[in-house]
């Protein structure tokens, strides 16, 4: 054994801080995903001092499991499940539970030892991760949570993406410049308005509804500014210029507010019914949030094949298109602004949307979860399988369209007993079309954002809070539907792995953010003797 000698067990919670005992387990969860899934190898541990087996080889939710992480030689051991937690390090002859702080120092020293890589700046962010969580409960704990359910849901995610190292990170910077603009803390401001002259707007697509939020003076064209990416942005020489020289000018802020999505730089303009997505110099999760010119320059491209992909569907789910940009051609990408549909003409009457990825959250994240009261989870589950499954694999098999149907790109919507009866997609960025990518290439990724990130998830979510559930006999069923349409479903539902993305190591070996990796993970929808026919 090699024991870290400056790891150091978690210090006493003090009396009545629950804000910090509850930051550290939501921030370790995702992070000992990480860890286990890139790294470790599950395995058999030492014996506990009273002469019990330290794992029985096998976990289960709650069950301790031990994991030998080969590259250090070390032992953890963790409460299984799909958000494992209390980890413990073998050291000394005994078990140790770790904080979060000493599971950051084991993640990075193994990574070091198992890439030979060093990296200074992911440790930083991942506790700078769950510095963001403990300032957002801190901040949650005096609001009162929004009364629509939409918004609630959008706004619900503390523990954030389950399987990347740092999920909650902001930058870096301190939380008076971020969280009046984090969506987990129930944020709402005013955008700022600015005038920009129309010989220097920079337009595509359909952005008319911008011009509807606010009057520009003759000669300008509306363009709404995001505040923290304006403070992020500073008086930077160029945009110190245009205002100078009249190219830009303050209009103030609007007289409307707008409150931020999952997706941070994704705000809902409710009284527009319209989603504005803007450029955010900030690192979330594996990249710079950034509106990119190549992204732009591609949209109406992309946008009009999804478009036209979900005219020819007939189940009902809808996409929530990318209309258009404006923007400055002197800070093209800095200054960008997105136009999206808003949810409202894809809703039918008395039925209400929610974000796919809520779903997947606790009480303490997302207040009226219908998982959490479900009479029926089996007709639950079989209703969102026919909702969700079919126009990803129908847009696929038919127009080389590949959706990124993960938990955050998916909303569903549900009637008054919270059954999905429709579901809705977004974002043209994360879209990807054939030949632009080759067909194994797309199908991959296709099924690590439908099945790991999304059915996985919602499955798992369901089957903790109804054991007797088995998720995955209607998700076969579902998938074997489209057996005929895509000889790959043949093959996913024979499959003794899915592709599981390495967001840990991504991001340790500094790989850009699009360059997915992917480690094999197991496959649940593989019958245990193996597969059978498609129409099985």
């Amino acid at each position: 054994m090699h024991p870290l000698h400056s790891l150091h067990p978690p210090q006493p919670v003090r009396p009545g801080d629950r804000v910090a005992e509850a930051a550290d387990a939501y921030a370790s969860a995702p992070l000992l995903n990480c860890l286990l899934r890139e790294i470790g190898e599950p395995g058999a541990g030492p014996p506990d001092p009273d002469g019990s087996d330290g794992s029985d080889g096998s976990g289960g939710p709650g069950g301790r499991r031990v994991y030998r992480l080969p590259a250090g030689g070390r032992l953890l051991r963790v409460r299984d499940g799909r958000r494992p937690r209390d980890p413990e390090l073998f050291a000394d002859g005994t078990w140790q539970p770790l904080g979060h702080a000493g599971l950051v120092e084991l993640a990075a020293e193994e990574l070091r030892l198992h890439t030979g890589l060093s990296n200074s700046e992911l440790p930083a962010e991942m506790t700078h991760s769950r510095d963001v969580v403990a300032a957002v409960l801190a901040a949650r704990a005096g609001t009162a949570p929004p009364a629509d359910p939409y918004r609630r849901s959008e706004q619900s995610l503390i523990t954030g993406h389950p399987h990347h190292p740092a999920p909650k990170a902001r930058g870096g910077g301190p939380a008076a410049g971020w969280l009046p603009y984090a969506p987990e803390s129930y944020a709402e401001f005013p955008l700022v308005l600015l005038g920009l002259r129309e010989d220097v707007c920079a337009q595509t697509g359909a952005t008319g509804a911008l011009d509807a939020l606010g009057a520009a003076p003759d000669g300008y064209r509306l363009l709404p500014a995001h505040p923290w990416q304006l403070a992020l942005l500073g008086a930077r020489p160029y945009l110190r210029a245009a205002f100078a020289d009249g190219r830009l000018v303050h209009l103030g802020p609007s007289p409307w507010s707008a409150w931020p999505t999952a997706a941070i730089r994704t705000l809902y303009v409710p009284g527009a019914d319209l989603f504005l997505k803007f450029s955010l110099d900030v690192r979330i999760t594996n990249d710079i949030r950034r509106l990119w010119r190549h992204d732009l320059l591609a949209l109406r491209r992309t946008d009009a094949a999804v478009t036209s992909a979900f005219r020819t569907l007939d189940g009902g789910a809808a996409w929530l298109g990318d209309r258009g940009y404006r923007t400055a051609d002197f800070a093209f990408e800095e200054l960008a602004v997105l136009v999206r549909d808003g949810t409202g003409g894809h809703v039918a009457p008395g039925t209400t949307p929610l974000l796919a990825a809520a779903l997947t959250e606790d009480a303490a994240g997302f207040d009226g979860n219908p998982l959490d009261t479900l009479a029926d989870p089996a007709a639950w589950w079989t209703a969102y399988l026919r909702h969700v499954v079919p126009p990803v694999l129908e847009v696929f098999a038919r127009h080389g369209v590949v959706l990124e149907a993960h938990l955050q790109n998916t909303v569903v919507a549900v009637d008054g007993a919270g059954t999905p009866v429709r579901a809705l997609f977004r974002d043209a960025e994360g879209v990807k079309l054939l030949p632009d990518v080759t067909r194994a290439a797309g199908w991959e990724r296709l099924v690590y954002c439908l099945v790991v990130n999304n059915l996985l998830e919602i499955a798992e979510a369901l089957r903790e809070r109804y054991p007797r559930l088995d998720p995955w006999e209607p998700a076969r069923r579902e998938l074997a539907r489209y057996a005929p349409e895509l000889p790959e479903v043949a093959d996913l539902l024979g499959a003794p792995t899915l592709p599981g993305k390495t967001n840990l190591l991504l991001r340790w070996t500094g790989a850009d953010g699009a360059a997915a990796r992917y480690r094999p993970v197991p496959n649940p929808l593989r019958l245990p003797d193996g597969p059978r026919g498609p129409g099985a």
